[in-house]
């Protein structure tokens, strides 16, 4: 038994619930791994669990991915051992805090090659890109797809592992300094939706012939456009709402608009196997470690200053990727 600190919430709110607190910290139970943080990742869905969107028993962590090094293990763990690197996302909530324990079986080893800040910086938002992208809908050499929000930590990644594939990528961003950012890492069309019609300038982009699969991370405010930029058969993926949820519509509008496809993924059922987990990251160590996909960091806050952090990222100050440092 020792003590370690953590950021956590007692109640939903804004960003002034998150609490700089020192915690009990257990040995490792068994099937358990203790790790030492050396970065922590910031997520918008760490977002939806502050303000309740998404509900959790409190007082809670928060947080869903670092990397660090393994200092103590359980009985029976033999997914990794004390001295590891190893880097996660996923799991338990709880991921702000300068040491944790985790079940073994969420860690994956991290390798040399990529530091501690890449490492928390990638997992959650490159597992979703990987899983997006080859999984959920295969994209092709040659396809044309959309991106929401391509500026953001994500869509960066998905802009550059899709370029790497050989499509066309469409972004819409917020402003022409994030246009020019999501053009330097592979989108070849970005669209600044404060003033250009998304809609439009897809059909102009693809001859009329709109797209097999859109990704949206935004939500309510690009959703029932989004499906207007389909092609028959073309499947919509909402993996998050950055905008708000999606509200509740008459599924016949897909039948409208061309026998459409929906479906709203998770990374933790598209990693719910320790198989699938491996080769989720192993796909994505391998395009970073090949410089297909650059892992920036693009903004560094103190870990007992979460708040700042979740102040930029939901006022979209923020771009790429965001870490906490212990």
């Amino acid at each position: 038994m020792s003590t370690t600190h953590a950021v956590r919430i007692h109640q939903h709110g804004g960003p002034e619930v998150l609490r700089w607190e020192e915690v009990t910290l257990p040995e490792p139970a068994a099937g358990e791994a203790r790790v030492r943080h050396h970065a922590v990742g910031l997520n918008y869905i760490d977002v939806y669990f502050r303000s309740g969107l998404y509900p959790q028993t409190l007082p809670s962590g928060l947080g869903a991915e670092a990397a660090g090094v393994v200092e103590a293990v359980g009985p029976g763990v033999t997914e990794v051992a004390v001295g590891d690197r190893v880097a996660y996302a996923g799991g338990p909530n709880g991921a702000y805090a300068l040491a944790r324990n985790l079940p073994a079986a969420k860690l994956v080893g991290l390798p040399e090659d990529i530091s501690f800040e890449q490492g928390a910086a990638m997992m959650l938002q490159g597992m979703t890109a990987e899983y997006l992208i080859r999984r959920t809908y295969a994209v092709k050499k040659g396809e044309t797809v959309l991106v929401h929000a391509a500026a953001g930590g994500v869509g960066l990644i998905l802009c550059q592992w899709l370029k790497h594939l050989g499509a066309t990528v469409i972004g819409t961003v917020g402003t022409d300094a994030k246009a020019e950012l999501t053009r330097a890492h592979g989108c070849d069309h970005p669209i600044v939706y404060a003033r250009e019609d998304f809609v439009a300038r897809v059909r102009e982009i693809t001859g009329g012939a709109l797209l097999p699969v859109v990704y949206d991370s935004v939500g309510k405010d690009t959703f029932m456009k989004s499906l207007d930029c389909l092609r028959p058969l073309g499947l919509m993926v909402v993996f998050g709402n950055a905008s708000g949820a999606v509200p509740p519509f008459d599924v016949g509008i897909l039948a409208a608009k061309g026998s459409l496809f929906l479906t709203r993924p998770t990374l933790a059922t598209y990693t719910a196997t320790r198989a699938d987990l491996l080769a989720s990251t192993g796909a994505l160590f391998d395009v970073v470690l090949k410089g297909a996909v650059k892992i920036e960091v693009n903004q560094r806050f103190a870990l007992a200053d979460a708040a700042a952090a979740h102040r930029a990222l939901e006022a979209r100050q923020t771009t790429g990727s965001t870490i906490l440092l212990p």
